[in-house]
């Protein structure tokens, strides 16, 4: 039998609840539990004016933001649009079924001015941390550290040959940024080796082809997550360059310490992070075991003797060849002693030319030398002890916890949907990726800790 035609009826009063409307297992009914911004107001206070019309409340503009970077909405515009329309979306900025939302403008406004003048948007990603810590998913025993490079809002068919070549006048807020970070370790001071295109949109963005294919312009998303949980304990942007990465890194984790008090006993990351410097810098001043492949380009092709066929005497500080002779630092004492490092913090050892000339293994040592040459890092004692890790079973367990935070970028990219930066310059990539990590930060609570059961009454 057929049933009746529905017909409209306008209803004088409804019994509505929102709350009812929302799923038990709906994600943000989920992540509702650990947002917390009852101080956002204060921390906002000095940054509003005492008079004129009452503003936006600043707490439903940063739900809605989490809402489309937890939903993978990347329009500010189509968010607005979603949350008009959406039951969950309302029940979680507390709008109920009357409530106004906001003009898409205002979040440009807010953040070019409010929300980074107070650093709004890096307190609310610590805090996510600080919850996560609070629910016991943060160990703090391994860190691991990558990088992925993100794709700018600039077009690659357009750039100007050197920053020399932007138009000053009319220069807009990316370009003004640019100018701001040019001493920047993380971005105009990473690198002496200057770009092959710069953006006139973005100038800060790295032209690089590193990915494979066609190059582009793109910021790099670094993250330092906890091995236990992939928790992201914290996030840096940085320019599309190794140097910046590796800076990131150390950036992050004095950082951790300093604020939540984690400083892990092991660092896991992959060949990019083992030059000397930065493993002398775990081992020597940071106490930390480095679970990263060394990165060594000593090993020879042409069927010499490489570096690894010499025997270093830690004692006498020398080395030993294959024809038992010695390689020295110096032959002769010094009045006033000497470090004889050089500004990549390498020292030369050499034999004699002597030892060398009537040697039979002469061809395979320095065939085109009169006497051998080695050179050794200020920091070969933590390269020595990362290959000592490199053969252990620990270490082959952190190589496979490793993935978890290329898990993370896959997570980044295709679930939430940040490939591209919608923002430009380097606070725009800033704000974005916190909002992200804070993000999934709060997705990773909402898929660990089960949602507590009411407690009886009666």
């Amino acid at each position: 039998m057929m049933g009746e035609r529905q017909v409209r009826q306008e209803a004088l009063f409804y019994g509505f609840s929102l709350e009812e409307h929302v799923p038990a297992d709906h994600l943000l009914r989920a992540i509702d539990r650990f947002v917390e911004l009852s101080d956002i107001r204060r921390q906002l206070e000095p940054f509003y004016s005492a008079i004129g019309r009452p503003s936006v409340d600043p707490e439903l503009m940063i739900r809605m933001l989490l809402i489309g970077y937890c939903c993978g909405i990347r329009s500010e515009r189509r968010l607005c649009e979603e949350v008009h329309l959406n039951l969950a979306y309302r029940w979680f900025c507390r709008l109920g079924l009357d409530g106004r939302v906001p003009d898409h403008s205002t979040f440009s406004k807010n953040r070019h001015g409010r929300f980074r003048d107070s650093d709004l948007l890096r307190r609310l990603f610590e805090a996510t941390v600080r919850c996560c810590m609070a629910e016991g998913i943060v160990g703090g025993e391994g860190f691991v550290v990558d990088a992925s490079m993100i794709r700018a809002d600039a077009s690659r068919q357009k750039g100007a040959a050197s920053a020399a070549d932007l138009n000053p006048e009319g220069a807009s807020r990316a370009v003004d940024e640019y100018l701001a970070v040019l001493d920047d370790a993380a971005f105009g001071a990473a690198t002496e080796v200057p770009p092959k295109f710069v953006s006139p949109t973005d100038p800060a963005a790295r032209w690089t082809a590193a990915a494979g294919g066609l190059a582009y312009y793109a910021y790099c998303d670094n993250y330092l997550i906890d091995v236990e949980h992939a928790v992201i304990v914290d996030v840096e942007a940085t320019t599309a360059v190794r140097q910046a990465e590796v800076g990131a890194a150390q950036t992050m984790l004095t950082r951790t310490a300093e604020t939540f008090g984690l400083w892990p006993e092991r660092l896991i990351a992959d060949t990019g992070y083992g030059s000397a410097a930065m493993l002398g810098w775990l081992v020597d001043e940071q106490g930390i075991e480095p679970h990263i492949p060394v990165f060594d380009k000593s090993q020879r092709t042409d069927g010499t003797f490489s570096r690894i066929d010499f025997t270093y005497d830690n004692e006498r500080d020398l080395y030993i060849c294959p024809g038992w002779k010695e390689l020295l630092h110096y032959r002769r004492q010094f009045a006033q002693p000497r470090l004889g490092v050089d500004a990549e913090g390498l020292m030369r050892y050499r034999a004699t030319k002597h030892d060398c000339g009537g040697c039979a293994l002469k061809p395979r040592c320095c065939p085109k030398h009169p006497a051998r040459k080695l050179l050794r890092s200020i920091h070969e004692g933590a390269r020595d002890m990362a290959r000592d890790i490199a053969k252990t079973e620990e270490y082959a367990v952190s190589r496979r916890q490793r993935k978890k935070v290329e898990m993370l970028f896959a997570h980044l990219k295709r679930i939430l949907g940040l490939s591209r930066l919608r923002l430009r310059g380097p606070n725009g990539a800033r704000d974005e990726f916190h909002l992200a990590a804070a993000a999934q930060n709060l997705r990773k609570l909402a898929k660990l800790i089960p949602v507590r059961a009411p407690a009886p009454t009666g």
